[in-house]
């Protein structure tokens, strides 16, 4: 591997590895608002699944993200939206 691909790597895998640390240390919060169709992290009022979304900024659909994080996301709300 070059090393542009270990460091490009390297970074992918920090990526993943921090949201569930977070998590683990309940350091998270339910974003609602912000996900992409298909994208969302569990279930909507319209299905039971984690990635079954309709729609991007479904309402009902929610992302797990570090506290404080989701309301400076444009979009970004702490309760789901009604219908």
């Amino acid at each position: 591997m070059t090393k542009t691909r270990i460091a490009i790597a390297s970074a992918l895998a920090a990526a993943l590895v921090l949201p569930v640390a977070a998590q683990a240390q309940g350091n998270t919060e339910k974003c609602y608002g912000i996900s992409k169709a298909g994208k969302n992290d569990c279930q909507t009022a319209t299905s039971s699944c984690a990635g079954t979304s309709k729609k991007d900024a479904q309402g009902d659909a929610w992302l797990s993200v570090p506290k404080g994080a989701c309301e400076k996301i444009v979009g970004g709300k702490l309760t789901a939206a009604k219908g």
